[in-house]
């Protein structure tokens, strides 16, 4: 072999020598490639970012809510400071508005929370443009449904539905929205009272079953507080409608089950709504005081079953069965005590067990 080392270097470059290929040449995809690029967020960092919109602030606040209610004190004044940083226009106060009234009458079970919240952004929401605040456009939204009760009542399933949902809440929002007076302590929207009277009207002049069911929530809900307001302005209106409702069972064509609510709803006003006045202890007896026992704690056996000093002949039934009485569990205002009830039993009184 006779080739000298710079014959085969030559060789070698040769073909980078002769190339078309150029380090600077635009990158190369095939036609099905896209390329990928980098989401970069609104303050300039890396990553995805999609800025959530009021409606969905609002929703998974009201879904949270609406699963723990139970924090609904400890949350609401954290909440409701977001809230004010997104509600800087009429705009999206009309929004928040629409969403909490659609959310309260559609979520079942919600128009409790649902009032307790309307009554505290009406006193914490900042926003307050020439249109309105947050209570009077609520009020003026609450109307409009107002004006269409005497369509809604004879109005499809749907429809009915819908207005009962609305009426319900109306209900808990004249119990929960409280206006404040430099002069003495907060009041109930008179305007409230006056449409509570005007749906139940609506309800009772179509007496279909689920317009009567929903006007026995609503009393049952209100009739006390109403009652209360309507005599004190020396009205009857409580009288009217319990008459209304006598009527009703009498004539509509109501289910009989419907009818036996009425007639317990009924029963229920009669009995001062359940209310417990306190009377001298020389006075009451279980013969003279209807309300005699419902005062006294409830007791539990050990498999779970309630009973009162109502029935003391459950005491002695119970020791026949063979089951322990040392300790039952007594609920007063909601606190569990261990509590001895022996004396309660003839024949231990006294005997220092």
């Amino acid at each position: 072999n006779h080739s000298t080392p710079g014959s085969k270097v030559k060789s070698v470059d040769s073909p980078v020598n002769t190339s078309i290929l150029s380090a600077n040449a635009p990158e190369f995809y095939p036609a099905s490639f896209s390329p990928y690029e980098e989401s970069v967020s609104e303050d300039g960092g890396d990553g995805y970012y999609t800025e959530m919109t009021l409606a969905e602030l609002v929703e998974e606040f009201l879904s949270y809510l609406n699963s723990s209610p139970g924090s609904f004190e400890t949350d609401i004044e954290h909440m409701v400071n977001m809230l004010n940083s997104w509600v800087t226009t009429e705009e999206t106060l009309q929004e928040l508005v629409e969403l909490i009234y659609t959310q309260s009458t559609a979520i079942p079970n919600f128009s409790y929370t649902g009032a307790r919240l309307c009554n505290f952004l009406s006193h914490n929401l900042v926003l307050s443009p020439a249109s309105g605040n947050f209570r009077q456009l609520l009020l003026k939204r609450c109307r409009t449904e107002y004006e269409q009760r005497d369509v809604a009542v004879r109005g499809d399933q749907e429809t009915q539905k819908k207005f009962q949902a609305y009426v319900l809440f109306l209900g808990e929002l004249y119990l929960r929205l409280e206006l404040k007076s430099a002069k003495g302590p907060p009041s109930r929207a008179e305007i409230l009272l006056i449409a509570l009277r005007e749906l139940m009207n609506s309800l009772f002049s179509n007496p279909v079953d689920g317009n009567l069911i929903c006007a026995v929530k609503l009393l049952k809900l209100t009739g006390s507080v109403l009652e209360d307001v309507w005599k004190e302005k020396g009205k009857s209106d409580m009288d009217q409608l319990v008459q209304r409702i006598e009527n009703i069972v009498l004539d509509a064509q109501c289910s009989r089950d419907v009818k036996q609510m009425l007639l317990r709803l009924v029963e229920l006003r009669s009995s001062n709504w359940g209310r417990v006045h306190a009377a001298a202890a020389s006075d009451a007896t279980p013969d003279n005081d209807p309300n005699y026992f419902m005062n006294e704690p409830t007791f539990y056996t050990a498999d779970g079953t309630p009973f009162t000093a109502a029935d003391p002949g459950e005491y002695i039934d119970i020791i026949h069965q063979g089951k322990t009485l040392q300790k039952l569990c007594i609920v007063p205002k909601g606190m569990f005590l261990c509590y001895r009830i022996f004396r309660k039993i003839p024949g231990y009184l006294g005997s220092g067990r």
